[in-house]
């Protein structure tokens, strides 16, 4: 297979991976802090990193697009403010959008949820369409940024490839349900997990959720991240596979450690996509 045919995740730690399908590369929530650097989460608050990433921002390849879901110090960093090609498109809302281009990134551009940004190269488009997201239950939403989910949407010459769907930081909530009635047959999910809770609220999926999630996206496989890198999570993995297997989801989800590739599924005309071999 040909790299213009592959598809895959390399997850670098957090919810930072890039994502790679038809040729086009894209990073997601780039947050390149080492372990015992602290992410600034706003209002005072800070979360002590506990791991290192498996790379740093200068070993990045050359990127198509960045996808940031929303403005904390875990998604996007000090570290990938200096380190990025400030020329470089970043997909966002529009709360982090104007943060950026007071930070000098000029194409950074702010979608509302279910507008879409189009990226065309020959007869290969790749089709970014923001999600809902809810990063904190009823009041406590007004404390936190703005917080997109995406959807990734590969083809070439007008036929799909793949569509990835990523979740975002957010809860459980009735906003989602509208996900999947609009974006059916999504071949495979990226869940942000970890419990985040910030003074005492649920703020990301803990396990449960997580397994909810599912439920409700119906992905045809499932990459789960966001998960342990921070103090400030309190669901690690352990606790989402408990859940995914008491509601016999298990076969859906793939474990990806950090500096591991996952290949995904590409769409066969008239198939649906089967979910391929782990990571290696």
């Amino acid at each position: 297979m040909s790299d213009q045919m592959d598809a895959s995740v390399f997850f670098i730690g957090n919810a930072t991976t890039i994502i790679r399908c038809n040729g086009f590369t894209v990073l997601t929530d780039p947050n390149f802090l080492h372990r015992g650097q602290r992410a600034h989460l706003g209002w005072g608050i800070t979360t002590k990193r506990r791991t290192e990433p498996a790379m740093d921002v200068y070993e990045l390849p050359p990127l198509d697009v960045v996808v940031l879901s929303h403005m904390h110090g875990d998604h996007w960093d000090r570290v990938a403010r200096r380190g990025l090609d400030k020329n470089v498109p970043i997909v966002t809302t529009h709360h982090a959008a104007g943060r950026l281009k007071r930070q000098g990134f000029r194409n950074a551009l702010g979608l509302e949820t279910w507008d879409e940004h189009r990226i065309q190269r020959g007869d290969r488009t790749l089709t970014i369409t923001a999600m809902p997201a809810r990063h904190a239950p009823g009041l406590a939403q007004m404390l936190m940024p703005p917080c997109m989910g995406s959807m990734l949407d590969f083809a070439r010459q007008g036929e799909m490839d793949l569509r990835l769907h990523i979740s975002g930081d957010t809860i459980m909530d009735p906003c989602l349900s509208e996900i999947p009635q609009r974006f059916p047959d999504i071949d495979a999910g990226i869940v942000h997990l970890g419990g985040t809770k910030i003074v005492g609220l649920l703020v990301t999926m803990d396990g449960w959720q997580g397994a909810d999630w599912i439920q409700l996206i119906k992905p045809a496989s499932v990459l789960p991240v966001h998960y342990d890198d921070y103090e400030a999570f309190s669901s690690g993995i352990d606790d989402f596979q408990q859940q995914v297997n008491r509601a016999r989801l298990s076969h859906l989800v793939h474990y990806i450690g950090r500096g591991e590739t996952y290949h995904l599924p590409i769409r066969r005309p008239g198939t649906h996509p089967q979910p391929p071999p782990g990571p290696h």
